[in-house]
């Protein structure tokens, strides 16, 4: 009886398309928006800066963010071949130990990327990698707390870049005030990572995850994320009044006050209404930083 025929070997090398997978484009846009927060908020003529600008962005998305999602995806692909068999390394897709050498690869790649676009963009993104690999990798693996995972994604994806925009606007370090409404939004961003856990709170349970739906339960941890997101708003709402932007503070105003009638529902049933909120509630928080960004940009700007 001849032998049933051998499954044809898999590749040895990992396809482009599998590698734009496991670098999830769509994780890219958060820090992109942030990053352009910054260049907004420098005050810095866009027009005589836009080849770093678009520098600043590609290091944002497409180098620092893709890293994180290599680096996620390499230590978690054990958990992954369970749940999420699809992905391309438990699928075969990003073979060996291609995962790992991607995300060493482009750490390298967007460090260099980084010097070159100035000493305060480089240690910024030195930070940001390195909590990037402290979120997943062991010893570490801050991504198992449900209170250190959500602050470093938030501070990640929002204060640093947003320092990073800044940054490269203006080849310096930037306003006090840049740096603290930056930090605001970070603080606000821990809620909105909170939120994001809720869609995986039995799998977390199994791994050992201990997000904060699963410490405290889900009403408690959607209210504790509202308050989280509300509370930075409102203090940037008094700075921009108190540094005298009273357009752009009624705007973010506004804005808050949306999102607090929109949590209202949210509460009542987190889990159902979580992927709705971040459809909505998290939109307006977003144009509330962008709207922030321009009044720091009248503030922190030269004169004509």
């Amino acid at each position: 009886m001849a032998p049933a025929s051998a499954a044809a070997p898999a590749s040895s090398f990992p396809s482009p398309r599998a590698v734009l997978e496991l670098f999830k484009p769509i994780t890219w846009f958060p820090p992109m928006w942030a990053f352009g927060c910054g260049v907004v908020s420098s005050g810095a003529d866009l027009g005589a800066r836009w080849p770093m600008a678009l520098a600043g962005i590609m290091l944002a998305g497409p180098l620092i963010c893709a890293t994180s999602q290599a680096v996620n995806d390499w230590f978690d692909r054990h958990v992954d071949a369970i749940n999420e068999p699809h992905r391309p390394i438990p699928s075969g897709r990003v073979p060996g130990r291609w995962g790992l050498w991607i995300a060493i690869i482009w750490t390298i790649v967007s460090m260099v990327w980084a010097f070159a676009l100035g000493p305060w963009v480089f240690a910024a993104a030195a930070v940001g990698m390195a909590l990037a690999w402290a979120y997943s990798a062991p010893p570490l693996r801050l991504k198992q707390s449900g209170w250190w995972g959500p602050a470093v994604c938030a501070l990640s994806y929002e204060g640093i870049t947003w320092f990073t925009g800044a940054a490269v606007m203006l080849a310096a370090l930037p306003d006090a005030r840049i740096l603290l409404i930056a930090a605001l939004y970070s603080i606000g961003a821990h809620g909105i990572m909170v939120l994001n856990d809720f869609k995986a709170i039995e799998g977390d349970r199994q791994t050992g995850i201990r997000s904060l739906p699963v410490q405290l339960g889900v009403e408690k941890a959607a209210r504790l994320a509202c308050a989280v997101m509300a509370a930075p708003q409102f203090v940037v709402v008094g700075l921009l009044f108190a540094w005298g932007q009273p357009f752009h503070a009624a705007g973010v105003a506004v804005s808050l006050f949306v999102q607090l009638y929109l949590m209202a529902r949210l509460v009542t049933d987190p889990r159902k209404h979580a992927p709705w909120f971040n459809a909505t509630g998290v939109l307006l928080y977003v144009l509330g930083m962008l709207t922030s960004a321009f009044a720091l940009g009248v503030l922190t700007g030269s004169p004509s």
